[in-house]
């Protein structure tokens, strides 16, 4: 069994692994953080962006500087590519594609890299994911392609990734892993295509792959449709844990049971902000937006469509209630708005029980519902969707994208960005919020970060670690090691003795899994010709010959034809003659009874312990040396007396 790592960032996995003849990817997750190398995406004309400094190596006017002046600016202190926005995809060069049988998608985070896969490689295989992972997946593509169709920018920066290039640059820049490999946004079409590859499953429904492997999904608790992958065979188990969450949140919670007493366990997507707390993120945001609106100010939230989102529409809107704020209106922009609001109250089947007893009152499972009935909350496609005529301040705005490169917070920034007033808060942990604002410095807004990653901790991993009992554990190398600005903090590695298998980009992993048993069904007729013989109480045994048929990765054994065993033979051409097995243990007194009646006498016993005896035939000049599991005979003899003695030692063990 081998796993190789496609993916730099383990929150974004991304591996290949095979197993008894079957290859899977496990995720296709896209590391989107790459695209804080590129110049926002206004959505309308941006002069401050437009009349940017271009950036050279040198001072000389040679045409590779001219070339690099137009692909380079300089901005806030730092360097940008203003291009075409590229995304870095997983490393699929190091592999082939058309080799994989099936894609395992955990939820809706690790699914955007889907297209590159299915469109661009060889890849013929299916897909399995549930059936919210696949809308909301959709949801996140498409607010993603229409973010970069809506601004398009047709000039693809290259120049810069050359390597003599890549160095001179700014560390922001020169600390890229091999540009080269980034690729633009897949299109509507690729989106539709790969989509149409998914087999849906559901909670504990199990899927053949080939007739080799099993493979099971079970709530992970970390989003809605969210799962953890359970692959089995007759005799091996493997589970693939990724986005899990023991928090109480909105999606249905984690169900350990499955995971239990694994061969293998491969762990990713742990928390990317270890230092905070969940709950005690969700509180500092609401009362910053609360201070914000109470002082007249608005509160920009760039935010992702769904998720987390959720929940903040909750907590807030609870929150400005118990400030006297209940009048203050939520806006919510994006391309995909009403599916994604709509959505979230159809999927009951896929929440926790509170969010689901709701819908047998009936009401709705979110209170977002009912904040968009009573006007609370509004949604729009876009800033031209008719916000205009409906926009009133001080207001609270999720809308993104919370890279800060494109969509309609872009805009937003640069409305609201020149006012201490106003408050931009980060609650998505994919980005650095400091490289997000670097294109908009100076800005004089307030800025919050309450990032909130309800994924497994470290100490919680720890803990679902030691309850899942696995033989084997498998996670990235950054996580046996405290994080690089924090070297004091240990309490940040998964403890796991005698230590983990660690796995990284491009790295192929051996796993200690060995296949030593298969199953294999007999057919009724040859089951019918057996005839067992009992070796002890309750155990027969059975000697077989048979012709092994392998179809579907099933093992069948039916009979020969009497033609065929009758006709056997070496490869020499001599007939292979029906073979007996002897078993039993030998019986001392009767081996020496019947030595007695071949006429052999002068037969003296010695016992060795522990089974075993001597055996000596003076008159034959032979030695019989008996253990407990062999028999040997020393014979200086005639060959007639090798050959008597033989035999009847035979008559005196069973054959099969």
């Amino acid at each position: 069994m081998k796993l190789t790592c496609l993916s730099a960032n383990p929150s974004k996995p991304c591996f290949i692994l095979h197993f008894k003849g079957v290859t899977f990817m496990l995720d296709c997750g896209l590391d989107v953080r790459e695209i804080l190398k590129f110049l926002p995406l206004p959505v309308v004309h941006n002069a401050r962006l437009s009349k940017l400094k271009g950036w050279t190596s040198s001072d000389d006017k040679s045409e590779e500087n001219a070339m690099l002046e137009q692909e380079l600016k300089q901005c806030g202190g730092n360097v940008f590519v203003d291009g075409m926005i590229e995304f870095s995809i997983p490393e699929v060069s190091i592999t082939d594609l058309s080799q994989v049988d099936a894609i395992l998608i955990s939820n809706h985070n690790t699914i955007l890299a889907l297209p590159y896969i299915t469109e661009y490689t060889g890849f013929k295989g299916i897909v399995y994911c549930t059936d919210p992972t696949l809308q909301i997946g959709r949801q996140y593509m498409d607010e993603l392609v229409t973010y970069i169709e809506r601004t398009p920018k047709t000039k693809v920066c290259t120049q810069w990734k050359a390597d003599n290039i890549l160095k001179l640059l700014p560390s922001f820049l020169s600390d890229t892993v091999r540009p080269r490999m980034w690729k633009k946004c897949y299109t509507r079409h690729d989106v539709n295509s790969s989509l149409a590859r998914v087999q849906v499953v559901g909670y504990n429904e199990r899927r053949d792959i080939y007739g080799a492997l099993t493979v099971l999904a079970c709530s992970s608790g970390y989003s809605i449709g969210s799962c953890n992958w359970v692959i089995t065979s007759e005799y091996e188990k493997i589970c693939y844990v990724a986005g899990t969450s023991t928090l109480t949140t909105h999606p249905k919670p984690v169900d350990q049971a499955p995971l239990k007493n694994s061969d293998l366990l491969i762990l990713g997507c742990l928390t990317q902000t270890p230092t905070v707390n969940p709950d005690a993120m969700i509180g500092e945001f609401c009362v910053n937006a609360a201070v914000t609106l109470k002082n007249g100010g608005n509160v920009l939230v760039p935010c992702y469509p769904s998720g987390i989102t959720y929940d903040l529409f909750e907590c807030l809107s609870g929150h400005l209630d118990t400030c006297g704020l209940s009048t203050i209106p939520m806006y919510f922009l994006s391309p995909v708005s009403d599916s994604v609001l709509a959505y979230s109250n159809i999927f009951a089947e896929w929440l926790s029980t509170a969010k689901q007893s709701r819908v047998y009152l009936p009401e709705p499972p979110f209170p977002h519902a009912e904040l968009v009935t009573l006007g609370r909350l509004k949604h729009f496609n876009n800033i031209h969707d008719g916000l205009n005529s409906d926009f009133r301040t001080p207001c609270i705005v999720f809308t993104g994208h919370p890279s800060l490169r494109m969509g309609d917070v872009v805009h937003f920034i640069e409305m609201w960005g020149k006012s201490s007033g106003n408050t931009i808060i980060f609650t998505e942990p994919d980005f650095p919020y400091l490289d997000a604002l670097a294109p908009y410095q100076p800005m004089q807004m307030r800025v919050c970060y309450c990032p909130i990653d309800t994924s497994l901790n470290f100490g919680q991993a720890n803990k679902l670690i030691k309850e899942l009992k696995p033989t084997h554990l498998v996670v990235a190398e950054s996580y046996t090691q405290p994080p690089v600005s924090m070297p004091h903090r240990t309490e940040f590695v998964i403890e796991w003795e005698p230590g983990p298998l660690t796995y990284k980009r491009g790295e192929i992993v051996s796993l200690p899994i060995k296949r030593q048993f298969e199953s294999v069904e007999l057919s009724s007729e040859l089951a019918a010709s057996l005839e067992p013989s009992e070796v002890k109480p309750g155990t027969s045994l059975c000697m077989i010959t048979a012709s092994l048929v392998v179809k579907d990765n099933k093992y069948l054994l039916k009979p020969l034809s009497s033609e065929t065993l009758s006709t056997k033979r070496r490869a020499d051409g001599t007939l292979i003659r029906p073979k007996s097995y002897i078993w039993g243990k030998l019986n001392i007194q009767s081996f020496v009874d019947a030595l007695t009646k071949q006429g052999i006498t002068d037969i003296k016993v010695e016992s060795t312990g522990e089974d075993g005896s001597i055996i000596h035939l003076s008159n034959d000049d032979t030695l019989i040396q008996v253990e407990s599991d062999s028999t040997h005979i020393i014979c200086e003899g005639e060959e007639a007396v090798r050959t008597k003695l033989r035999d009847t030692l035979l008559k005196c063990l069973h054959k099969l």
